[in-house]
């Protein structure tokens, strides 16, 4: 393995990371708070361990493989998340080591589970880190690391497949680095026009910002105790819709951009998406009116169309207590988390295109238990899926569930009920957010290690797996 490149990646991240710093301590300075220090200390320690890792771990050759891709993936993440943490320690707002862990893991990975019980005590410089870690880590650190590097090698497509949600991760132009700046200037753009349009229906300036970077990366950090619940229903809608939109596969952003309606609007994944999303609404819709819930239709829409659409993109913002709900209504939810968005979006989960693959297996294992000599190709989007891939998938999906079960257990002894803990698990590895019973609002439930576990779901659910895997695996690091 190059390991001396996996330092080098780690290194950039790291020197990437010290100048994301600047931008909230600039609001700190603006705002006149005390947290400037905090952020200056930060990005000084991680502008010297960049330097560092740049200056002692000069590579002979710059090749990037499968294994270097996926062991760089991990370790910038777990790097980017330990010195990313570090402001909130320093400025005293969050000053338990695990518990600002998990914020900024959690805000990284776009997940939005919270430990903090006040989040309008929070500093406006502490509170635009905390956003801001939400949009950094939608599109992939990485991938933005690929855009701005002028001599990042073209083998760093293993990179961007190690980092991007989805079963199949290619370019859309012929250059891996020309995809993410194409990726990042299409991230960016919609990010700007949902704060532009929030501004304009009279959010003050900084909240619009905030909001837009959790709703881009589908996150979920709020700047008020009561997440959207306080804002009015044009922005709620706003709000809702850009979630659904940040839940698409960004390949066909790219379609639309370059005239390419057409072949956008024929993605199979994108319609089952939004008819998911449409049934969900519909049923609960129902079920809410029926169970006179809400006064209004209306009312009973509005939140059913917000709550269905944070859910399935893992944003996790929210406009009431779901807890309240029939529970028709919150196993829909539930299940709702494990579903996540379109491959390649900014969402998590198991995606939707994973889950259509998975479908149509059982469908070709029923067809061949009846005519056992049968050759059935899978196909997906118009193509003839690789058998490779449909393995990864079913592999995926095997591991998926027993990790799953894994992190259930190690935090069902520290859960208040059951559906405390097997929520907590769903949320914090599909990257949700919130959850049913104890945290609705904050994970303050939970001790020190059930946090760790939480933690390390957050990171394994944002990388899907794999990554993290070959990362701790022996075998990776033997030299052959």
């Amino acid at each position: 393995m190059n390991r001396r490149m996996v330092a080098q990646t780690v290194g950039r991240i790291l020197l990437s990371e010290a100048g994301l710093l600047i931008l909230p301590l600039i609001v700190s300075v603006i705002y006149k708070e005390s947290c400037v220090l905090s952020f200056l200390i930060t990005a000084v320690i991680a502008l010297v361990l960049g330097l560092i890792l740049l200056l002692c771990f000069k590579p002979a050759n710059k090749l990037i493989y499968a294994k270097e891709g996926f062991v760089s993936v991990s370790l910038a993440w777990i790097v980017l998340s330990l010195v990313g943490c570090l402001p909130f320690i320093i400025s005293g707002e969050i000053p338990g080591f695990i518990d600002a862990l998990f914020e900024t893991v959690s805000g990284f990975t776009t997940t939005g589970a919270s430990i903090v019980r006040n989040v309008e005590n929070l500093s406006h410089g502490i509170l635009f880190w905390r956003s801001f870690t939400h949009w950094v880590g939608g599109m992939g650190i990485l991938v933005f690391i690929m855009a701005i590097i002028p001599n990042m090698s073209d083998r760093s497509i293993h990179i961007m497949r190690a980092e991007m949600p989805g079963p199949i991760v290619g370019k859309l132009v012929p250059k891996a680095k020309d995809t993410a700046k194409i990726l990042y200037l299409l991230y960016i753009g919609i990010t700007v026009l949902e704060m532009a349009i929030l501004f304009f229906e009279g959010m003050p300036l900084f909240h619009s910002v905030l909001l837009s970077f959790g709703t881009a990366g589908t996150g979920g950090f709020g700047v008020l105790n009561s997440s959207i619940a306080s804002y009015t229903p044009a922005q709620q809608y706003t709000i809702a819709i850009f979630m659904l939109l940040f839940g698409v596969n960004f390949n066909l952003y790219f379609l639309v951009l370059i005239g390419k309606l057409k072949d956008a609007i024929k993605s199979t994944e994108l319609w089952v998406y939004l008819g998911i999303v449409a049934t969900v609404i519909t049923a609960v819709t129902l079920n809410l009116r029926l169970s006179h819930v809400y006064s209004t239709l209306s009312e009973t829409f509005r939140i059913s169309f917000f709550e269905t659409s944070a859910i399935i993109t893992t944003t996790g913002y929210a406009v009431d207590d779901f807890n309240n709900w029939p529970m028709f209504s919150k196993g829909i939810i539930l299940i709702l988390m494990f579903f996540g968005g379109c491959a390649g979006s900014t969402a998590g989960g198991f995606k939707i295109s994973r889950l259509m693959l998975l479908m149509k297996v059982v469908r070709r294992e029923l067809k061949v238990l009846v005519h056992p000599r049968s050759v059935i190709n899978i196909k997906l989007e118009g193509k003839t899926v690789e058998e490779t891939v449909v393995r990864n998938v079913c592999g995926y999906f095997a591991i998926y569930i027993c990790c799953f079960v894994v992190i259930f257990i190690l935090i069902a002894g520290n859960s208040p009920d059951i559906q405390t803990g097997f929520s907590a698990a769903a949320s914090c590895f599909n990257n949700v957010g919130p959850g049913f019973g104890a945290i609705a609002t904050n994970y303050c439930c939970y001790n020190a290690f059930s946090k760790l576990v939480l933690t390390a779901a957050m990171l394994l659910g944002r990388l899907e797996i794999f990554p993290l895997i070959v990362c701790f695996s022996p075998s990776t690091w033997t030299r052959r």
